[in-house]
């Protein structure tokens, strides 16, 4: 049983340049964030219940190795780096380069990978996702507990309106985890001071380099119009705004599945220029 704490090294307070937006981080506060702490605590909790190994696994500069240390002096078997450029370079990344250097890297599949349900420096919690896609495994994202009953994990999540949803699934799994009330576990001093002169393993490679670029939302193709007739410029803003015009009033649909409320969706965008 491989279970693998896929962490996030990120700057805590970088300051960014008010004229240029250019990022600094500072390696000094940097580190994990909440939930990738109760991340990895829940992956030696998994470990302890479950047997097998712990590895804890970053993609980050050489700054990183200390937060790795931090997890072997917790309780981690082995920890590796994955190196990647700055992270000012790839605050743009929208997680699936991050997800598959954390894979390409791993030196065997693993049975269950848990990660912070976001990161600090972007928040968009989509690594998750992308791993277990890439995995083929199944995912339980943004989770508040996390253990395992009868063989199989147990898990509890967080719905809007202050409701919870309890899960149970098997392996593979990709967890996600908030903060909540997980309370990490603290090292001991041996286990600090051995932790100091652990060698960090390092995966290389050209292949593995983050390929940064920008995510752009979606954008419909603009449609031609006519010209607004009319010689005043009151005229001209009534017919450009159709406020003169006849319109169409407003339909109230009532599907009775969610196929039929999907496919009214669809239509509505295809009536209108949207989709094809």
């Amino acid at each position: 049983m491989l279970v693998v704490a896929a962490l996030r090294w990120v700057d805590q307070r970088a300051p960014v340049d008010a004229l240029t937006g250019e990022v600094h981080p500072d390696a000094r506060v940097s580190g994990p964030s909440a939930a990738d702490r109760a991340a990895l605590e829940h992956a030696l909790r998994l470990k302890e219940t479950l047997g097998g190994r712990c590895l804890a696994v970053t993609v980050g500069p050489a700054e990183a190795d200390e937060m790795l240390r931090e997890a072997l002096a917790l309780g981690a078997d082995e920890v590796l780096r994955v190196a990647g450029p700055d992270p000012a370079e790839t605050v743009t990344e929208d997680g699936s380069e991050t997800a598959r250097l954390l894979l390409a890297a791993l030196p065997e599949r693993p049975d269950i990978v848990v990660c912070g349900d976001h990161s600090a420096d972007r928040g968009t919690g989509s690594t998750p996702a992308f791993l277990a896609h890439r995995l083929g495994a199944c995912q339980a994202l943004g989770l508040i507990e996390l253990g395992v009953v009868e063989g199989k994990l147990r898990a509890l999540r967080r719905l809007d309106g202050g409701r919870r949803e309890r899960l149970t699934f098997g392996t593979p799994a990709v967890c996600s985890v908030e903060p909540a009330d997980t309370v990490p576990r603290r090292a001991s001093l041996p286990a600090t001071l051995a932790a100091r002169a652990a060698e960090i393993p390092v995966a290389h490679g050209e292949e593995l380099h983050v390929k940064a670029g920008v995510v752009r939302p979606y954008r419909p193709r603009p449609r031609a119009l006519p010209s607004p007739e009319g010689a005043e410029p009151h005229q001209r803003v009534l017919a450009l705004t159709g406020a003169l015009v006849e319109r169409t009033p407003p339909k109230v649909l009532r599907p009775g599945s969610p196929a039929e409320a999907a496919q009214a969706l669809l239509d509505y965008l295809r009536e209108h220029g949207y989709a094809e």
